[in-house]
């Protein structure tokens, strides 16, 4: 399993008000829905590294 980082963010109020919803929505928690946002992002962009597979 990987590891968990903490990680301060900073975001303007709307985008987190928006954020906030879209959780609320999918019933996740703030935290795991900006997760799930980045890593659907980083997945589509070609970006998401394969599990196992580390480039240097």
């Amino acid at each position: 399993m990987s590891s968990r980082k903490a990680f301060a963010l900073r975001i303007d109020e709307r985008t987190l008000a928006a954020m906030h919803r879209w959780a609320e929505d999918d019933l996740r928690s703030l935290n795991a829905q900006i997760e799930f946002v980045l890593r659907d992002s980083l997945r589509r962009a070609g970006r998401l590294q394969k599990s196992g597979k580390k480039k240097d």
